[in-house]
């Protein structure tokens, strides 16, 4: 065996890392070996060049490391192993262990087959020391890819690492698990699970899924769950987090990866995705999920066909079939799954499958098959409260006490709002006074129903006193503070007060002891159901929104809409619109209610000017009209003055229709037929009444949208009217409203630029669609010649597939008698191809009738 001997020199002798492994063999005289060996231990300790950089070089560098110190070593034949193992010990005890790496790397590759008698020789102890020394000083990635490279040369990384280097792990990983260096404490992790270490002692799991998740690193989070034991259950918190943050690309990244790792499909991670796609709102991926399990023959369990139910509980059907198919696969329904079907009734607000679903949920558990909870109470209870079925509510509840299951907070929650929506007041106070009486804590959300019942039945006095009897006394006192409006007697008192309740004997009334007495904290929601008890009294509102922030409670959009409806009741139009924009600035963004309330009041109050423009406003923040803002503005005028009113109007109208809602086609076609007709009184002549014969039952939409088309911006030479399709009413209101228009545009300074252009269709004399054809051209010709006395023509037909165009006025004879114009009514169609019959209103007559006086 060769002596290893260290020479260490300058800097440069470090020179082409791309030489490996390069060997410098003594020339020195055998008898000066020995006498260097001995010597060089001393001197060479404090030289030996020590690597201060805090981040290891990668695996990958060991090479250019090796070449290192293959520059600064030197082979001499004598040499012994336990010198350079007793060397190595020391630099490890010196806090060097990445020289102590170097060095067992040096001789593996010198002298391989001496590698296991090398590691046996190294202090052990010291080189933990070593190590320990590393990590107090923060130096984690050092001593993780040191304990990587000792290792291939026989040392074991587990014999080194005491309890105090463990604490001192955890202690660095947690602080890199809570940070952006996430990935590189898992690079580490993934290390040390190679090197037999247990990863989850180093830190938590959790901490660890949860910097993932904020970094959107799904991936990441991925190859960490796999460096632990139970990966699934790591698996399906990945995917959770990433749902609750609404990260569906990730948690599909996640779900992907999850099929690939595990042999088949793991009912957790199925019933944790089905979840997650209930919180992010895909619940079509939901059905997908349970439609590949089905294709693969693979059963769901009860507990992911209870998740797949409530995911879609919004859809009746859909939840029954699933329902169907739990019998079919015989799956047995537990207590969850009745909870489920009861609260996809109360959504779909089917009360009697609801008291079916109740009866046999009954039946079994007097089977002995389930036990019914306080949540399957609750959820049947306001079922029968959204129908305003009090009685059934309340007979609920005697069902409750006759099996002993005690009402909660919200079953009682429930009752109460039961007999608010019927109206009850007196009711539900007494249910309010049982449940005192019970000793159940009642929440903010039993005080805001029996304020908002006292408010919906107008006693609104009785809702002040009741808040602030609750904001200075017991909450059993307050329910006493009334009088001779609507108050409860004391003999009523007496007699509604439960047997087992607690009563003063120093007073005529019963109260709850002092022990029992609640904590009333308003809401925001308190305060909402107050402002609109306010009625029209702005400055009390005023005062209640004050006492809000003055209690840290921010207003929400439902205050500020209130706030602005109590402004438009005492008809104060600008204080209302100065709200609105207060809610900018308080920053509150206005939700379309606000919009709508205060367009609503600028209708009211005929500023339609500023409804209008509050309409625009709308648009440009992007919050969409709902149907009442559309009809609002719809109604808003009960006659049109101008053009721009109509188009107003009928664009309003357009828009409403695209949104998906339904307008008063007949409210609006009696406004355009009154501002048409107008044409004629303008010049002197009596309205004819509308021939309402042949129109019953014809959509009322298709002539407003005909109207709507023409009264677009025209473009230059373009006066076409297109009549295909129309009876001769909605021909007249149509042409009138052209004519209407063009006369507006003549007045603003617009001048006519060419003929009019009526196209009445392409029917056969013979077929229905002729006729009708025929009725329209005798009735235009009748309204153009002899009502407003315009020189109509015949355009001449023309085929479908040429270029319509108008004939130059110029080139045409004006004179035509009347016994011309009407042939053009017995023109025959017979035998011709496909043609447009059309009409012509001459320019030169078109100007002589905008230039006529009134």
């Amino acid at each position: 065996m060769r002596d290893l001997v260290i020479v260490f020199g300058s800097s440069s002798a470090i020179t082409n890392p791309h030489h490996h492994h390069r060997r410098c063999y003594a020339t020195a005289p055998e008898t000066n070996r020995k006498a260097k060996s001995n010597s060089s231990f001393t001197k060479l300790l404090p030289s030996l060049p020590q690597q201060h950089s805090p981040s290891p070089a990668p695996v990958s560098a060991t090479h250019s490391l090796s070449n290192h110190f293959s520059k600064v070593v030197r082979w001499i034949p004598d040499g012994s192993l336990e010198y350079y193992a007793d060397f190595a010990s020391k630099l490890a005890e010196d806090g060097r262990i990445e020289d102590v790496a170097l060095i067992a790397e040096t001789l593996a590759a010198e002298s391989g087959a001496n590698v296991a008698r090398f590691a046996s020789m190294v202090e052990y102890d010291l080189l933990s020391k070593g190590i320990s020394s590393n990590l107090r000083q923060g130096k984690i990635e050092s001593v993780v890819y040191t304990l990587k490279r000792i290792e291939k040369v026989g040392i074991a990384p587990l014999d080194l690492v005491d309890e105090t280097s463990v604490k001192l792990m955890r202690k660095q990983f947690r602080s890199m698990a809570n940070s952006l260096q996430v990935e590189k404490a898992i690079d580490l992790m993934e290390i040390l699970a190679g090197l037999g270490f247990k990863i989850k002692e180093l830190v938590d799991p959790f901490d660890v899924v949860k910097s993932c998740v904020d970094i959107s690193n799904p991936q990441l989070a991925i190859r960490y769950a796999c460096l632990l034991p139970h990966t699934e259950i790591l698996l399906c918190r990945i995917i959770h987090g990433f749902g609750k943050k609404g990260d569906m690309v990730s948690v599909m990244t996640a779900y992907e990866a999850c099929k690939q790792i595990l042999d088949t499909p793991n009912m957790y991670i199925c019933r944790t995705m089905i979840d997650v796609c209930g919180l992010c709102g895909d619940y079509v991926k939901s059905r997908d999920i349970y439609e590949d399990l089905l294709k693969e023959n693979i059963k769901p369990n009860i507990y992911v066909m209870n998740s797949l139910m409530n995911v879609n509980s919004h859809d009746l059907g859909y939840t029954l079939k699933v329902y169907k198919n739990m019998q079919n696969l015989d799956v047995t329904a537990d207590m969850t799954s009745y909870n489920i079907l009861l609260k996809t009734c109360c959504l779909a607000g089917r009360v009697d499958l609801a008291q079916d679903i109740y009866k046999e949920a009954k039946r079994m558990e007097s089977s002995g098959l389930l036990k019914l909870d306080a949540f399957t109470y609750c959820t049947i209870i306001k079922v029968f409260a959204d129908a305003k079925k009090w009685k059934w509510a309340l007979k609920v509840k005697d069902d409750m006490k006759s099996v002993g299951v005690t009402p909660n907070t919200h079953t009682w929650s429930s009752l109460i709002s039961a007999c608010a929506n019927a109206g009850l007041v007196e009711q539900a106070n007494h249910l309010f006074e049982e449940m005192l009486a019970s000793g159940c804590e009642p929440n903010s959300q039993c005080f805001n129903i029996l304020l908002h019942a006292c408010v919906e039945a107008c006693q609104y006095d009785r809702a002040f006193r009741l808040f602030k009897s609750w904001k200075g006394s017991s909450v059993k006192e307050a329910l006493y503070v009334d009088d001779s409006k609507g108050g409860i007697s004391s003999q009523n008192r007496l007699k509604n007060h439960g047997p087992g309740s607690l009563v003063n004997s120093n007073s005529n009334s019963p109260y709850i002891q002092a022990s029992n007495r609640f904590c009333f904290k308003p809401t925001t929601a308190t305060y909402n159901i107050l402002l609109k008890a306010c009625g029209t009294d702005y400055y009390r509102g005023k005062e209640l929104m004050d006492e809000m922030k003055s209690l840290g409670l921010a207003p929400n959009q439902i205050t500020w809409s209130t706030l602005i409806d109590m402004c438009g009741g005492s008809g104060d139009v600008e204080g209302a619109v100065r709200i609105l924009r207060t809610m900018h600035s308080a920053g509150t963004r206005p939700d379309v209610v606000a919009y709508t309330t205060a367009i609503k009041i600028c209708a009211e109050n005929k500023s339609l000017k500023l409804a209008f423009s509050l309409f625009e406003e709308m648009r440009r923040y992007q919050i969409k009209p709902n149907w009442v803002t559309y009809n609002t503005l719809l109604k808003a005028r009960s006659k049109y003055g101008s053009l721009l009113e109509v188009r107003q109007c009928l664009a309003i109208y357009q828009d409403m229709r695209k949104a998906g809602y339904k307008p008063n086609d007949h409210f609006l076609k009696e406004l355009i037929e009154e501002w048409c007709e107008g044409v004629i009184q303008e010049n002197g002549l009596s309205q004819e009444a509308s021939d309402q014969e042949g129109d019953a039952g014809r959509p009322v939409s298709l002539l407003i949208e005909k109207v709507a088309t023409h009264m677009q911006e025209r473009t230059a030479g373009n006066l076409a009217i297109d009549l295909q399709g129309l009876t001769k009413i909605e021909a007249r209101l149509v042409v009138l409203a052209v004519l209407r228009m063009i006369k507006e545009d003549y007045m603003r300074g617009d001048v006519v630029i060419d003929d009019v252009l009526i196209i009445l269709g392409t029917g056969e004399a013979n077929s229905d669609s002729g006729k009708q054809e025929i009725t329209v051209k005798e009735a235009l010709v009748k309204l153009l010649q002899d009502e407003l006395s315009l020189v109509v023509l015949p355009a001449g037909p023309k085929n479908i597939k040429q270029d319509a165009h108008c004939v130059d006025d110029a080139k045409q004879d004006t004179v035509h008698t009347l016994e011309t114009t009407t042939s053009l009514v017995s023109i025959s169609s017979t035998r011709r191809p496909a043609i447009l019959e059309r009409l012509m209103v001459t320019k030169a007559s078109l100007y002589k009738w905008l230039q006529r006086k009134k």
